[in-house]
């Protein structure tokens, strides 16, 4: 593993990674592992819309929006199956965008 480092926007560094590099890298899998967890709700929908949210997202999203996935990780189960088969809508505007971005991964 090799960090790369960019110094100007036609100049980078490699090096290997520093301890704090780990440590962080660590860290990020603790938590992922920790949400990936607390996404196992019993419902088999549920947890296979979760997964894929956090397989194929996680990763790149930004801050603001892995706030958004665990706020929408405290509702309760029943509202979440309810707006994710599409029963009813959330009534938070960005809980509902962030729903039908889930609901239009690929399986």
């Amino acid at each position: 593993m090799r960090v790369i480092f960019l110094t100007s926007a036609s100049h980078f560094i490699i090096r290997p990674p520093s301890k704090s590099d780990l440590t962080d890298v660590g860290k990020d899998m603790a938590e992922l592992k920790r949400i990936r967890w607390r996404c196992r709700r019993g419902m088999r929908e549920l947890d296979q819309l979760f997964e894929r949210y956090l397989d194929r997202c996680w990763a790149g999203d930004s801050e603001a929006q892995r706030a958004l996935f665990l706020r929408l990780q405290d509702c309760e189960d029943d509202k979440l199956w309810r707006w994710f088969m599409g029963y009813e809508e959330a009534s938070d505007a960005e809980i509902a965008a962030l729903i039908q971005r889930i609901r239009d991964l690929p399986p």
